[in-house]
């Protein structure tokens, strides 16, 4: 029996869980002229959403994660690759052939796609218009072309400038739609709402929140239920209780207890069990984080994972604030209504270790 849950990757077809309100939107949405900037806090599913509303679409689409780019030119490099999975070799050889700089192309013996490099340039610029206008050249029809950029706050680091020339660009493109998407909050609305940015409302707005109970119940109740036909309720509330609705949380330690349930199936602390195996797994992990932090951001998160009184007079409250401002940004802390610890197991951990 393969487990029916699944976590750490996009996810797809049956794992995916719910936001039919959300992939409704974004599929009616790119019928439009317009672009879309899709914010949520770190593994919260946007991309798998994203994925499946594109997919649903049936329209032509690129993906890339902008925290992997390196350069411009790597940039440039790696969108013009997904140009080839889409496209026939001959068609992208008639526009390529006009660039400036004529990129290296090479068949991967892996994989059997297209790889593609440019020689080290100064003009990178050059490199970047000649791709992105090709997105917008070799679009077929009149359905324009999805193109999904990933960690987009990330593309702001690549190059001084970078933002301007690459607003540029896209507000003359007339046959693509932009789908922009950011996990660090502070920085993409500062991106998409500050009218000195070149960005400044570019795209529609939109924000995705945690999954709602009720159907995070259904979801882990269908699944369950094989398991543990006798109490799949209460452990769905269990799981829901712990991980506070998290989406990528709830699938990891539902995978987890499943598999507890599996291999010991006489346990009858399956689910303490459960999450005391996804700590140990990252206790290292979590202890490496740990000493990179400094006094004060380690203070916060022991009073976070606690839930005692931040403003209890050790540090100012401007202190306390530029911590957590910090630490959200680096993902460890979110805010919905209030301030979390991202990470419920990590949360764990620093609890008992304090």
């Amino acid at each position: 029996m393969d487990n029916p849950f699944k976590f750490g990757t996009i996810v797809e077809n049956e794992y995916f869980t719910d936001r039919k309100a959300e992939v409704e939107y974004i599929t009616h949405f790119i019928d439009s002229p317009n672009h879309l900037v899709l914010i949520s806090p770190r593994r919260f599913g946007k991309s798998s959403v994203v994925l499946k509303a594109v997919k649903q679409s049936g329209r032509q689409y690129i993906m890339l994660n902008m925290q992997q780019m390196t350069s411009v030119g790597n940039f440039a490099a790696k969108l013009l690759r997904e140009v080839y999975k889409i496209h026939p070799f001959e068609r992208v050889k008639q526009f390529v052939s006009n660039f400036r700089v004529i990129p290296t192309l090479s068949t991967n013996a892996v994989t059997g796609l297209i790889d593609v490099s440019f020689q080290p340039t100064q003009n990178t610029n050059v490199l970047l218009e000649d791709v992105m206008q090709l997105l917008d050249n070799i679009n077929v029809g009149d359905k324009r072309l999805v193109v999904v950029f990933d960690e987009f706050q990330d593309a702001m680091q690549l190059a001084p400038k970078f933002d301007k020339q690459l607003r540029a660009i896209m507000q003359n493109q007339q046959y693509i739609n932009y789908i922009l998407l950011g996990s660090q909050e502070s920085m993409m609305t500062d991106i998409f709402e500050k009218k000195k940015s070149p960005f400044y409302h570019f795209g529609e707005l939109m924000r995705l929140k945690k999954i709602p109970r009720n159907d995070f119940e259904e979801y882990l109740n269908s699944r369950l239920q094989n398991v543990l036909p006798d109490e799949f309720e209460l452990f769905t509330r269990k799981i829901l209780d712990y991980t506070d609705c998290h989406p990528y949380y709830t699938q990891q330690l539902a995978a987890q207890l499943w598999q507890t349930c599996i291999l010991e199936p006489e346990n009858e602390e399956k689910f303490p069990r459960s999450i005391q195996h996804i700590i140990d797994a990252h206790s290292l992990d979590y202890e490496r984080l740990w000493i990179q932090f400094n006094k004060t951001d380690k203070w916060v998160l022991q009073r976070l994972a606690s839930s005692r009184d931040l403003q209890d007079g050790t540090h100012r409250t401007s202190t306390v604030y530029s911590a957590l401002k910090k630490l959200q940004k680096s993902g460890y802390v979110f805010y919905s209504t209030r301030y979390e610890i991202e990470d419920p197991f990590f949360k764990k951990w620093i609890a008992e270790n304090d």
